[in-house]
């Protein structure tokens, strides 16, 4: 006798939650997908579409959406919380009342909470105190795997039941699911890419080559692990999907909402601007300002995360910004090898000056 199918429930209607959403029911789960807007939900039973997000994405017939949370949670062995990091605490209180300790909860949102620099994973611990608590990073644009293109994603959790219940939802020949125990590091990864993908549009717009996209990326790298070393991160995870994999991705390709905002800061519009044309939520534009003010109340060095400050906030031309980081320090390569501390003395040692 076969046993009963995987519930699934999928919180959020922009593309990533309507594609895992279609991937789950794929696999043969019983899939419910909460959103917002009944018109939205109404589409999606009725056409298999999601026309705001993914308009050419013939959605599984079987994902069932609904405005009524109560009705997509109930049953369900697995929750995945697809929201925007705004409102990602409100959604979660809101589902509260029909959540139970039994459940998986996997955050699928790259962002950080502002009041207490505090990831999504931890606003799900804090609201419900569950201990099947997971996150899912990776270098997943949902456009492609809507055209089931091979991707490969990341699930990370200490709970070794959260992530063995992931990958057998949400695998399949086109989406793989690989498994990690650093959740933090996993997590900061999703959220330290998007900067530098606006970084790396602004260098793109600007006419700048692959030699210098080349650069930007390493450094990117370098100044993710080392801001997510000191909030206690495995610098080994920045090696796999949720690191170098996403940061390839995000800055490569103007399918990334983050890049696009960053091409479009590089050809001379204003932020406000570049946001309104984008039409959607660009992540990294908050996460900008979050992780400059971090760093600097830490002090951690991340020169790339200063200069994209300057130029978002403080009006300063995305020329000159760049001109300015070739002038910075040269300092070591890999720090975890050479730190940048022994350069650094190695350079007083000398009497050599930096720059």
């Amino acid at each position: 006798m076969s046993e009963d199918p995987m519930r699934v429930a999928v919180l959020g209607g922009g593309s990533f939650g309507t594609a895992l959403a279609s991937i789950a029911a794929d696999n043969g789960a019983e899939v419910r997908q909460w959103l917002r807007d009944p018109e939205l939900a109404a589409q999606i039973n009725l056409e298999h579409r999601n026309g705001r997000y993914l308009p050419d994405y013939a959605i599984n017939p079987s994902v069932v959406a609904s405005t009524d949370m109560a009705e997509v949670l109930q049953g369900a062995g697995l929750v995945l919380v697809a929201i925007p990091s705004k409102a990602f605490r409100d959604v979660v209180r809101q589902a509260r009342p029909w959540l139970h300790a039994d459940q998986i909860l996997v955050s699928t949102t790259k962002g950080i909470q502002e009041d207490g620099f505090k990831l999504m994973s931890r606003i799900l611990e804090e609201e419900t105190g569950f201990t099947h608590v997971g996150v899912i990073s990776g270098p997943n644009l949902a456009s492609e795997i809507a055209q089931k293109q091979l991707t490969a994603t990341v699930v990370a959790s200490d709970d070794p039941e959260t992530r063995t219940r992931v990958q057998t939802a949400l695998g399949c020949d086109y989406f793989r699911v690989y498994a990690s125990n650093d959740r933090h590091g996993v997590e900061l990864g999703g959220a330290l890419k998007n900067i530098y993908a606006i970084a790396a549009g602004m260098a793109a717009a600007l006419g700048m080559g692959e030699n210098t996209r080349s650069m930007l990326m390493t450094r990117a790298l370098a100044e993710m692990s080392r801001f997510a070393v000191d909030q206690g991160a495995n610098p080994m995870t920045f090696l796999g999907l949720a690191g170098v994999g996403d940061l390839i991705v995000t800055c490569s390709s103007n399918l990334s909402r983050n890049y696009r905002v960053g091409y479009a800061l590089g050809e001379g519009r204003t932020l406000d601007e570049a946001v309104e044309a984008l039409g959607q939520v660009a992540e990294g534009v908050n996460t900008v300002r979050l992780v400059r003010d971090k760093a600097r109340e830490d002090g951690v060095y991340m020169p790339l995360a200063e200069g994209l400050y300057q130029v978002l906030f403080e009006g300063v031309p995305a020329r000159d910004m760049a001109r300015m980081l070739m002038l910075g320090e040269q300092s070591s390569d890999v720090e975890f090898i050479l730190s940048r501390e022994d350069v650094q003395q190695a350079h007083r040692d000398s009497g050599v000056q930096d720059g």
